[in-house]
């Protein structure tokens, strides 16, 4: 009789829905946004995880105290050492092919030895996931693993996140099998783009690929316009997959102005690699009614609208009246 092997698999149940963010206002922290279930292009069943340099594994042997016991960690060659056998390659193996290895070296010991070994620890399929997620870092593959299922593991793309993720993968694993991928200057690196809304949206499903040990997920903070001043949500908003977006569009995403604007005296103020930090002047009030062209605003870009200084004045003494009346009310209900 044999043990069943225990395979120790994580899976994440992710929240269906968009991927794509609602703009974040600046001031607010960056939230944390859940994806979607991943397109899984891979066989059906799971092929056993193969154990590396790091993992930790627990043996257990039918009638062999000397042999079962606590776990064990493979050590950087690849090899675990126990009593009775001694020094046993593990590295490179799967659980069942060590299970085997095991069982014939112990038969000089231990007559039909029933061997069951349980990976406790996945610690050699480490990926690099930085940039725009929850929880930047080392996440551990612990098996067949795509882009969306690292990602989620990674904590979910934050709200700040751009569309487009970079992936970075050692030449002596392969070519990243995308048609965006290209080697590096130094020849070392295989590098791809990925677009989220292509995998989201089905148009391409096959950009979702598995990922392997040792790639590196570079998730980018998407391009940000902001818009301050006499507006009723100030901040900063995301153009996504945009290189632009007009004046209207961004004031309509800043919810229009307030009482007391001056959209006629707005500015564009612009960082250029020239001149520095230029202010373009746009009359919005001029575009609303149609009398010239809208505007577009480039990335970082920061649209001003001004306050008018009369009405905030009339705003001002209406607000203090209201509050001296205000005063004068408690007063007279106490006496």
């Amino acid at each position: 009789m044999r043990f069943p092997q225990v395979v120790n698999l994580t899976w994440f149940t992710l929240a269906t829905g968009c991927l794509l963010v609602t703009p974040a206002v600046a001031q607010e922290p960056p939230a944390t946004v859940s994806v979607p279930p991943a397109v899984v292009f891979a066989p059906a069943v799971i092929p056993n995880y193969v154990l590396g340099p790091d993992d930790m594994i627990a043996i257990k042997v039918l009638d062999s105290d000397e042999v079962s016991g606590a776990s064990i960690r493979v050590d950087p060659s690849g090899n675990i050492s126990l009593p009775l056998v001694g020094r046993l390659k593990a590295g490179g193996l799967t659980a069942e092919q060590l299970e085997k290895d095991l069982s014939t070296r112990l038969k000089t010991y231990v007559r039909d030895p029933v061997v069951a070994i349980t990976v406790v620890e996945y610690r050699s399929q480490p990926v690099s996931v930085i940039g725009s997620v929850g929880q930047p870092g080392v996440v551990q593959l612990e098996g067949r693993k795509t882009l969306i299922e690292v990602l989620a593991k990674a904590g979910g793309l934050r709200s700040d996140a751009a569309n487009t993720i970079k992936i970075t993968r050692r030449a002596d694993s392969g070519v990243i099998p995308l048609a965006s991928a290209v080697n590096d200057p130094s020849g070392q690196f295989s590098v791809a783009e990925v677009s989220l809304n292509g995998i989201m949206q089905a148009t391409h499903p096959e950009e979702n690929i598995l990922v392997l040990p040792n790639d590196v997920i570079t998730v980018p903070r998407a391009a940000l316009v902001y818009v301050v001043g006499e507006v009723k949500k100030q901040g900063g908003f995301i153009l996504q997959e945009r290189a632009s977006i007009s004046g209207l569009q961004a004031l309509a995403m800043a919810e229009g102005f307030t009482v007391g604007a001056a959209p006629q005296s707005a500015l564009i103020i612009r960082q250029t690699p020239d001149k520095g930090r230029v202010q373009i002047p746009t009359n919005l009030k001029e575009i609303l009614q149609g009398k010239r062209g809208d505007v577009q605003l480039l990335p970082e870009d920061i649209l001003f609208v001004p306050g008018n200084a009369a009405k905030n004045t009339l705003a001002r003494i209406a607000q203090t009246a209201i509050q001296a009346a205000t005063s004068a009310t408690i007063y007279r209900g106490f006496y």
